[in-house]
């Protein structure tokens, strides 16, 4: 539900590893090198990143402080508020755009984190409901510190972070915008009309683009075939896939494979 760990001048995961909760490393002071996806980020002091639940991630090395973050998607969102909170600005995108962000108050950030590892480790009454409110108080604090450092304020709506959220989890059952839309108690205009507005992209579009993100971390870290992954990813086609990823990355999965391996 809500985890935290903290490693210190260590080497990390000896493996990449993918788990359905949304991660946040925060580096307190000197460095540590991370993989995400097909990304290697150096966090340095008063940096966070953020991960979104699916993302394969390993923590490579740490040569100072850092701390691990973890909650399921359950814990934190409890209205839709919560939801948007969660993806304002970016935050814990969907679609691999992962970024370090410098924070603007790094003692106040490094204090949330002791008091959610603290209320965590002894659990007094309520302390779930304390521990969600302090991971507010800290993406808050990353918004504003993304803001500050000029970035453009962006606010998501919640029906399309559920939009997002269904898709990633019915990949395998291959449905059109029309049973999202049945599933989310909406209409496929209503859907595609958040999808424009937030990506310029029609939702099936928006759809196309999570396969193929999806595709790349199989074909990354998964010791599966071409075929299994095109099963999984609803393609009764493996054939299909192959020219639908194609046509999107401009490579075959063989050919993204073998060169995203070779970096």
């Amino acid at each position: 539900m809500i985890e935290i760990k903290k490693y210190s001048n260590q080497s990390g995961h000896p493996e990449p590893r993918r788990v359905i909760r949304y991660t946040l490393f925060w580096c307190d002071h000197g460095s540590a090198e991370i993989l995400v996806d097909e990304n290697i980020f150096i966090l340095k002091t008063g940096q966070t990143i953020t991960i979104t639940s699916g993302q394969f991630h390993q923590l490579k090395s740490v040569d100072g402080e850092l701390t691990a973050l973890e909650f399921t998607l359950d814990f934190f969102s409890k209205s839709d508020s919560d939801i948007e909170l969660i993806f304002h600005n970016g935050l814990f995108c969907h679609f691999g755009m992962n970024e370090m962000i410098t924070v603007l108050h790094p003692k106040f950030f490094s204090e949330i984190l002791n008091t959610i590892e603290k209320e965590i480790l002894e659990q007094p009454y309520q302390y779930l409901i304390s521990t969600h409110s302090l991971v507010e108080l800290l993406l808050v604090e990353i918004n504003r510190s993304k803001i500050a450092n000029g970035d453009e304020i962006w606010k998501p709506d919640a029906l399309f972070l559920k939009f997002l959220e269904s898709v990633r989890t019915h990949f395998k059952n291959n449905y059109q915008v029309s049973h999202f839309a049945d599933i989310l108690g909406t209409t496929e205009a209503k859907l595609n009309e958040v999808s424009k507005l937030h990506t310029s992209k029609t939702a099936q579009n928006v759809i196309y683009s999570l396969i193929i993100s999806e595709a790349k971390r199989l074909l990354l870290y998964e010791k599966l075939t071409v075929k299994e992954i095109a099963y999984l990813l609803g393609f009764n086609d493996p054939f299909y896939f192959s020219n639908f990823f194609k046509k999107h990355t401009s490579r075959s999965p063989k050919d993204y494979q073998k060169a995203v391996k070779e970096i």
